[in-house]
């Protein structure tokens, strides 16, 4: 781990033995160590067989704003600084990003470990799309503002994946059902790469019915993005007698139309003939 550099390293989000052996070199060798949870860190050293000797440091939700400069600071002066997550990759539902934003504007070096992620691995087991795939994190959790950022996402097409605490997690996913439709697949990924791992593969009102009974431990949400509506001929006639009524002619219009939505030219032309005659 070279001077003069802050580094991102992933935790194994369950099983230890999944920490890269860069994480471990990066223990040993960083002058300062910031820890969302110094206890945690201290506890995965020990399985890990790690000394970690540089000054341990907590940097987590609530000291972020403050910490970040100081870590700066301290690369700036020629230290390695090593930044942990409880689980995971730093920054990604996690603290870190902000110390990247500073470290950027201040010319700070920064590298990154990577390693296990609790988002790749869910989507990867959830059997869902992808190619294509947005992180949404934890939702509000307030009813309102929940229903809010659901409606919002009821046309993203991309696949889904969103953090939820056990205990919240029926709520969740009936809000979900609710906003996206019964029917529509997801994946409840829980406990991953640990003992009692499991992934349930079902439509979100069945997943909803499931996770009423309570569910324990870690859960990643994967949730199939929607499904692309084709355009038709009747949704798309107004707009061909809008361009019509600004001065475009008929055949003009249809041909812009067809042009915007893949339809038949010829088919909105007579569509909207018909329409025309109508009125």
């Amino acid at each position: 781990m070279a001077p003069g550099v802050i580094l991102l390293a992933a935790t194994p989000i369950g099983d230890a033995a999944d920490a890269p052996p860069r994480l471990r070199h990066a223990l040993a060798e960083a002058d300062v160590v910031a820890a969302e949870d110094t206890r945690r860190l201290r506890a995965l050293a020990a399985r890990l067989g790690v000394h970690v000797g540089g000054r341990l440091v907590s940097y987590q939700e609530h000291n972020e704003a403050r910490r970040a400069p100081e870590l700066v600071r301290a690369a700036q002066e020629g230290s390695r600084v090593l930044v942990v997550s409880d689980a995971g990759m730093p920054s990604v539902s996690d603290p870190g990003y902000r110390l990247v934003s500073a470290a950027a504007e201040a010319g700070v070096r920064v590298s990154v470990a990577p390693g296990p992620s609790a988002v790749l691995t869910a989507l990867a087991l959830s059997g869902l799309a992808t190619d294509r795939f947005c992180f949404e994190g934890f939702l509000p959790r307030k009813t309102g503002d929940r229903s809010r950022a659901l409606r919002a996402l009821i046309d993203e097409p991309r696949t889904m994946v969103f953090f939820e605490a056990p205990h919240r997690l029926a709520e969740t996913l009936g809000a979900m059902a609710s906003a996206f439709g019964e029917d529509r697949a997801a994946a409840v990924c829980r406990e991953l790469t640990k003992t009692y791992e499991e992934v349930r593969r079902e439509p979100l009102g069945d997943l909803a019915a499931w996770a009423a009974d309570g569910v324990r431990g870690e859960i990643t949400v994967v949730v199939a993005g929607a499904s692309p509506v084709e355009p038709t001929v009747e949704d798309h006639v107004a707009r061909v007698l809008e361009l019509t009524e600004s001065g475009s002619r008929l055949k003009d219009a249809a041909a812009t139309v067809a042009g915007e939505t893949g339809l038949s030219k010829r088919d909105l032309y007579e569509a909207a003939l018909t329409a025309r005659a109508d009125s």
